[in-house]
């Protein structure tokens, strides 16, 4: 048999300096003989009259090598389906009269009658004499061919039930965005055509769902499990009406185990929604008033005891009882009956706030659920406020009514901590105050009557030391890791010849409602700034003295005003004053909180945010207001020793302020371990009984004295 490297032309072989070490030959030979499929050279003419072929002639064509070359047994061309020929030697003229390289796929008749898909690949080449000729290889591409067209069936059968499909069917990046969809889901989605669904949905979060956080739930969830199933969302169709679907989707992963895109299938159940919305509302509401009924009012009671025990305040359970119901019913019918129960409901919700629950018990009966109270000063209004209200003028079958109720009222926790006993409780003071005359209404216990009328004496006090300037300021440090005194915190003080030491829990509360609370800051204002003036005149010029900001006064029109003309009268520089606010001052009417907030930092006061954690704003609320500090609440340091979820809190918000350029202030410190806690987590300042209690001014000018020595 000829060599191919003898067939082979001088300009295809290698220079001998270029392998010194290696028998070229050898290299080739051992090529020939493993290649799995056929290497040829053959002449342009009417068979392609095979000059040399490999060994792989014999597994590709059935034939041995010596029985292909002369063509002395079969010619290639023979061998090349009738079909097929044309092609083949249409492309290899393209390649004679072009770039001198083909490419060709034909079926190749076998030895045994088989055929086989090949694919051939050669060049028109000139040989040893100059002559033309054709060298290549060809190889079995039958099985390749075959899984191609077994995947192109599949994809086939995909597509049509994928485009037929009735149910709504997708893909989605990963990133939230629509890959592909059906007829089926552009149709339920209100779109004309899939492409047309694609183009309007570029952000599955925000243009489909109602709820934007639907998105990153979904996934989550296929994050975690590699699948949603039964995952339920109300989303927008294309003309802003709104429907609820259930999705089931899987990640198809790559080979490194990462997800490609999501697939899945979409349902249209509003209608299943909508049904199961009823059963639960008619389970759980009246049907004559729609008012919560006795199955929800204990789980909105259950809720409010626990948020009374998290937060240690207290809650009134208030039992309703109209008072000549009867008298309605049995002269003017029951459907009159009807209508008068359904006014006094709408009437009592709108005495309460959005956190209170009002809920028929049965009859002329309500109950009212009056959480997160703190004593009088928040449930003596709304009772006062629904007696009014309800004893208003009703106009009913051509009669003008007036329709008073009884009330009875049990504390919780204080009375009970169960549904059953305060409601047993606030029966019995009801059914006192309707044989105290009828539209009244009464405690269960004496507490509270006792701490009515001590409220009363209270108020009185607190105007009469107010007018005759009875309080004091005094001056709790706000100091460094290592003890170094960085301010003060300005706290007002009163003592009572007959009330003693009033707590401030008890009289600023008491001072909003009066409407004193203006004054009460007013002068805690002048007097911190004044103290802070005598500290800087005498060399204590980094110490800054921060005042606590009431709600009242922060919705005042004229704050920015009055807080410089206290600096001014005092004489000292905005950047030693700082103001506190709760987070709850921000919440409301966030564009004129903004524009207050930016009066004061022009002025060149410090704002911090007082208590934070246990509100409802986050950091990245806060970050659109000029704050310059927050204060972690007490409630989480008092506790962040202790290893628990309290740790946890504090260290996001230490962290989240921080990437803020927020300074952090940790306040109610107690002991060395909470301080080492939140030295730990990054607190820049502390606050508490740790380093010393409220100060009076001698002793806090004392203490910066022994600071600075």
């Amino acid at each position: 048999m000829t060599s191919l490297a003898q067939c082979l032309p001088d300009m295809y072989r290698r220079e001998p300096s270029n392998w010194p070490r290696i028998d070229s030959d050898r290299v080739l030979q051992v090529l020939l003989h493993n290649l799995d499929g056929m290497v040829f050279r053959c002449a342009i003419d009417a068979n392609w009259t095979l000059h040399f072929v490999s060994d792989g002639a014999e597994a590709l064509t059935g034939y041995r090598p010596e029985a292909l070359e002369r063509s002395s047994v079969v010619t290639l061309e023979s061998m090349t389906h009738p079909e097929d020929r044309d092609r083949v030697r249409q492309a290899v003229d393209e390649a004679c009269r072009g770039v001198g390289r083909y490419r060709v796929q034909y079926r190749l008749q076998h030895r045994d009658g088989s055929e086989k898909w090949v694919l051939e690949r050669g060049a028109v080449v000139l040989n040893e004499r100059g002559e033309r000729v054709l060298e290549g290889f060809i190889e079995d591409v039958t099985e390749q061919l075959m899984h191609q067209r077994l995947l192109a069936d599949a994809e086939l059968r995909y597509r049509s039930i994928f485009e037929d499909s009735v149910i709504g069917m997708f893909q989605t990046s990963t990133d939230g965005r629509y890959l592909a969809a059906n007829r089926a889901l552009a149709g339920l989605y209100g779109y004309d055509s899939p492409a047309a669904l694609i183009a309007g949905l570029s952000d599955i979060a925000t243009r489909l769902y109602v709820d934007p956080t639907r998105r990153a739930a979904f996934t989550e969830q296929i994050r975690a499990n590699h699948r949603v199933t039964d995952f339920e969302s109300e989303v927008y169709r294309r003309d802003g009406s709104r429907i609820w679907i259930s999705e089931n989707a899987h990640a198809v992963l790559g080979p490194d185990g990462q997800a490609l895109y999501y697939e899945g299938t979409v349902e249209d159940i509003t209608a299943q929604h909508t049904y199961r919305r009823q059963l639960e509302y008619q389970a759980t509401h009246d049907p004559l008033t729609g008012l919560p009924n006795r199955n929800l009012l204990h789980d909105r009671l259950q809720q409010a005891l626990n948020q009374a025990q998290r937060r240690g305040c207290r809650g009134a359970l208030a039992f309703v009882d109209l008072d000549n119901f009867k008298f309605v019913n049995d002269s003017l019918g029951h459907a009159a009956g009807d209508r008068l129960l359904c006014e006094v409901a709408r009437r009592l919700k709108t005495c309460l706030r959005e956190s209170d629950t009002v809920a028929r018990y049965g009859g002329d009966e309500f109950v009212l659920i009056l959480g997160d109270s703190d004593g009088l000063s928040d449930t003596l209004p709304i009772l006062h406020r629904v007696q009014a209200v309800v004893g208003e003028t009703m106009a009913l079958e051509g009669h003008q009514l007036h329709v008073n109720c009884s009330i009875g009222v049990s504390v919780f926790p204080d009375d009970g901590a169960d549904l059953s006993v305060l409601l047993r409780h606030a029966d019995a003071a009801m059914h006192h105050a309707k044989t105290l005359g009828k539209g009244q209404f009464q405690f269960y216990t004496e507490s509270l009557n006792v701490a009515a009328r001590e409220r009363l004496a209270l108020d009185s006090a607190l105007r009469k030391a107010v007018a005759e300037d009875a309080l004091h300021v005094v001056y709790q440090p706000k100091v460094g890791a290592r003890g170094q005194v960085h301010g003060f915190e300005a706290l007002l003080r009163w003592d009572h010849h007959a009330f003693g030491s009033v707590s401030p829990a008890r009289f600023i509360p008491l001072a909003e409602e009066s409407g004193l609370i203006a004054d009460l800051t007013a002068f805690v204002l002048r007097q911190a700034c004044r103290q802070a003036a005598a500290w800087r005149a005498a060399g204590q010029t980094h110490v800054r003295v921060a005042v606590n900001l009431s709600p009242s006064l922060f919705r005042e029109k004229d704050l920015a005003a009055m807080i410089r003309s206290v600096l001014a009268e005092a004489g000292l520089p905005p950047e030693h004053l700082e103001l506190e606010i709760t987070e709850g001052m921000l919440m409301g009417d966030v564009q004129r909180a903004l524009t207050v907030l930016r009066e004061l930092k022009a002025m060149g006061v410090f704002i911090a945010i007082d208590d934070f954690g246990t509100g409802y704003s986050s950091l990245a609320y806060l970050k659109r207001f000029p704050i310059d500090i927050l204060k972690v609440d007490r409630s989480f340091v008092m506790e962040c020793d202790a290893g628990n979820e309290a740790v946890a809190i504090t260290r996001a918000i230490v962290s989240l302020a921080h990437s803020l350029n927020l300074r952090v202030v940790a306040e109610g410190v107690e002991t060395s371990g909470q301080l080492a806690v939140l030295n730990a987590l990054g607190c820049e300042e502390f606050q508490g009984y740790l380093f010393a209690r409220p100060l009076a001014a001698e002793a806090a000018t004392a203490l910066l004295i022994r600071a600075g020595r």
